[in-house]
């Protein structure tokens, strides 16, 4: 069964995040963690935090479950509030500044719970096209250059 962490509000742009959701989507969550812990951007800490809270909140879903069998399910990023401040630029006038910040959800499952529902998803049967009348091509005739005279 599948458990949720959220982390709100976080005061660092959606596209900053992005780039480390992108890099863990999908990965065993020991190897989720291990990458968080060793990169150098700054919105690592929390996502790192986040991944552990997500597998807390699994373990208590499921007792005496194995914890090792975990990956990063489904990682998304939303834009949240923006401030919105004013900076003093040049000839009196103000520049707009704007603090952006986002929502991140983290869901994590077992991976053999995760593939046996990859599997027994039913796979989209191709429409059959209807029967449609063949439009047969009208060939259109070019216009006959425009004679010049000469003067």
């Amino acid at each position: 069964m599948e458990a949720v962490a959220k982390l709100r509000n976080y005061p660092t742009s959606p596209r900053k995040m992005r780039l480390l959701a992108d890099l863990i989507r999908g990965m065993q969550v020991e190897k989720a963690l291990a990458v968080l812990e060793h990169n150098p951007k700054h919105p690592a800490v929390p996502m790192r935090k986040l991944v552990l809270s997500a597998i807390n909140n699994w373990k208590q879903k499921n007792e005496g479950g194995d914890e090792g069998q975990l990956i990063v399910k489904t990682i998304f990023v939303d834009g949240a509030r923006t401030l919105k401040r004013m900076r003093p630029a040049p000839q009196g006038r103000g520049y707009r500044v704007r603090k952006r910040s986002n929502h991140v959800t983290v869901i994590v499952d077992d991976i053999e719970v995760v593939r046996a529902a990859k599997q027994k998803a039913p796979k989209a049967e191709p429409v059959q096209e209807e029967q449609v009348p063949v439009v047969q091509e009208v060939k259109t005739k070019k216009a006959a250059p425009k004679k010049t005279t000469k003067k």
